[in-house]
């Protein structure tokens, strides 16, 4: 997609056929800047340090990662460029454990490599590219099939319009475009079912009030932000109609991991009679994975907790703890919508019917 500007719309990633341009997240909504990589080490630092974030998100950056290790490899040794591959997979698979996406993309990359042993070094790099750019185009259209997806199951719910509850940021920010739970509150604004977007600020990271909140402004879509201690009062009180997130990694058994918030969401949603639902890609599916009780859960810096846009709210000497993930027990969840349909209880056996009918 190298003919993407990352200027005209809100739009994640452009590839410019040496190099990858990311909008940096951790600058917006007051700053909108964007880092090139043109290295796999370049690409991995985006990934760690947040440049990039959204489990989809990560896992096209990291393909396109691949991609820049081999246009970066000057060799004309082939056993040399295979090794340089293989340390550079290796180099992005340490950067973030929870999301499944980047190890989808990385596991699909790797067995392109295999496979193409036998080809020249170029035909090798231009395979590389060619399916890092399958990877990002594939990504946008099946966020279109879940955005439609979760329109059919909005209409169900028979209400004229919906005021509907976001956690994180799950839009085309954490994607190749368009969004995953985000891509389901813009399908149903095209056919102006939204009264509101209720949008949780999203400690500590604030996800929701600087790139949600963000997304929805540049749609023209009605939303307020709240902060992560207040869905219990909207929701007794009614102004809550559905809760939409997106996942990092879902568990053979529906359990699913996702920001950190989730899980309390999750509680009251089920408590206060609310749909809950998860809006995700299949390969966000770790079919290996049984339970949620198996998730790595990535613990992250104490300064995102210290500190909120680089002004300090907690003092150095106590003690904090940053988990950025936890994990929503199947039984809480609703529907798990995907570009296959959505997916109901008991998940096990609607899990395992997806994976029996072929990954993506």
């Amino acid at each position: 997609m190298g003919d993407r500007n990352l200027e005209d719309s809100v739009t994640t990633l452009a590839w410019g056929g040496d190099n990858l341009k990311l909008i940096d997240q951790r600058k917006l909504p007051f700053e909108e800047v964007f880092v090139e990589c043109r290295t796999a080490l370049e690409a991995a630092s985006a990934i760690k340090d947040m440049v990039v974030r959204g489990a989809p998100a990560i896992g096209v950056t990291a393909a396109y990662g691949v991609a820049l290790a081999a246009i970066e490899y000057r060799g004309s040794d082939k056993k040399g460029l295979l090794e340089h591959l293989a340390n550079s997979i290796k180099l992005l698979s340490g950067t973030r454990p929870t999301a499944v996406n980047l190890f989808w993309a990385l596991k699909k990359m790797d067995k392109l490599i295999k496979d193409s042993k036998d080809l020249k070094p170029g035909q090798i790099r231009d395979k590389i590219i060619s399916e890092a750019k399958k990877i990002e185009i594939e990504d946008i259209k099946i966020n279109k099939m879940i955005g439609q997806n979760g329109l059919k199951v909005f209409l169900k719910l028979k209400k004229e319009k919906f005021s509907i509850l976001t956690h994180c940021n799950a839009g085309a920010l954490a994607t190749a475009g368009y969004g995953t739970a985000l891509g389901v509150i813009r399908k149903l604004n095209e056919e102006n079912l939204v009264k509101k977007v209720l949008v949780d600020e999203t400690r500590p990271y604030l996800q929701g009030a600087r790139l949600t909140s963000w997304e929805l402004q540049k749609e023209k879509i009605n939303f307020f932000v709240i902060t992560d201690n207040m869905p219990a009062y909207f929701m007794s009180k009614g102004e809550v109609d559905a809760v939409v997130v997106g996942a990092d990694r879902i568990a053979a058994n529906g359990d699913t991991a996702n920001k950190i918030g989730t899980l309390g969401l999750s509680i009251l949603a089920k408590k206060f009679g609310i749909p809950f639902f998860v809006a995700a890609p299949v390969s966000t599916i770790d079919f290996d994975t049984k339970t949620g009780e198996s998730i790595e859960i990535e613990i992250r810096s104490e300064d995102e907790i210290r500190k909120v846009m680089g002004r300090q709210i907690v003092p150095d000497y106590m003690d904090v703890i940053n988990p950025a993930f936890d994990v929503s027990k199947a039984s809480n969840i609703t529907a798990i919508i995907t570009e296959k349909g959505p997916l109901y209880p008991p998940y096990i056996k609607s899990i395992r019917k997806v994976k029996d009918g072929g990954r993506r």
